[in-house]
């Protein structure tokens, strides 16, 4: 009778438990996660003076949602609209510069003498913080108007007999030289998680593929590939969510102008120079919209591979 009369005790404490294991964290993530972004939210639907656009006139002759005017800039504005565009383009190039370079160099640094140098050598760029490397190719990037050209790129340019360029200033390729800087950096980043994920292919798979008769290329794309592919997805979805979020180097050799603005720079922008609140606030809740569907499909992905093993 005594064990009986404590079964229920010891099944209340094992319910109880492992709530109070969690509830420094949730309180934690409350004060700095879950109450920062519902105060975004609210702030997102207030006027530049803090009152409610429900209340607030509207100009006249202008389009006005309401409520919902900061997320009618936030979506429609014509600045907004090319940093959604600029932000597709850093998406289309620079995700897939970086993925594509990082699996080059992993499958090739994986064949030489000196690997780990190699592979430190190209993952050098990821010690330098993003304003550092900002700074860094603004100087590579740098054009004068007169004789001397301190600018490494258009010194080289001038070497050869051509006219030094604009790099950061002409829009049909300020964006291109923007995102190479992102590519520099983050194609160690990649190489280092597509490496490992290579290494962990059976030599056994390919060595029988050759044996078959399979050129390098085939057993690279017919085994080497497919294995790998549950990690290169994680990788894209990380560096989709990393572009999104794109700020330190367009703030820094840029600044936004000339055709370069991106959404989180624009949030900034909004929010430090221009002091709209509001629109800030509804800029940064577009931006977790948009991200948040990558964070779930990279969370969905982990789970299903260590269901796996």
């Amino acid at each position: 009778m005594a064990a009986e009369a404590q079964v229920p005790t010891i099944m209340k404490q094992g319910r109880v438990t492992p709530w109070l294991y969690v509830l420094p964290a949730l309180f934690v993530m409350s004060i700095f996660i879950v109450y920062p972004a519902l105060n975004t939210f609210y702030l997102s639907l207030r006027n530049i003076d803090n009152t409610d656009w429900a209340s607030a006139a509207c100009v006249a002759g202008e389009p006005c949602w309401g409520v919902l005017e900061n997320y009618r800039y936030a979506l429609t504005s014509p600045i907004m609209q090319t940093a959604f565009i600029n932000n597709l383009t850093w998406i289309l190039l620079m995700v897939s510069g970086t993925v594509l370079l990082g699996l080059l160099v992993a499958v090739l640094a994986d064949r030489v003498r000196y690997e780990s140098l190699a592979k430190a050598i190209i993952f050098l760029p990821m010690a330098i913080s993003f304003v550092g490397a900002g700074i860094i190719w603004k100087f590579m990037y740098d054009y004068g108007s007169g004789q001397v050209q301190i600018g490494f790129l258009n010194a080289l340019v001038k070497l050869l007999g051509g006219q030094p360029v604009s790099w950061l200033t002409t829009p049909q390729i300020n964006n291109i030289a923007l995102i190479v800087v992102g590519v520099w950096m983050w194609t160690g980043f990649c190489m280092t998680i597509l490496s490992a994920s290579i290494k962990s292919v059976p030599t056994e798979i390919l060595e029988a593929a050759r044996v078959d008769g399979a050129t390098e290329w085939q057993a690279f794309q017919g085994i080497t590939i497919p294995i790998i592919w549950p990690t290169m997805t994680v990788v894209i979805t990380t560096m989709v969510i990393n572009v999104l979020k794109i700020f330190d180097i367009v703030y820094v050799m840029t600044g936004g102008n000339y055709g370069t603005e991106v959404i989180a720079n624009r949030m900034y922008s909004e929010m430090y120079k221009s002091f709209q609140t509001g629109r800030a606030a509804a800029i940064a809740v577009v931006l977790i919209l948009v991200i948040v569907p990558a964070m779930f499909y990279n969370i969905r992905r982990f789970r299903e591979q260590e269901a796996t093993r």
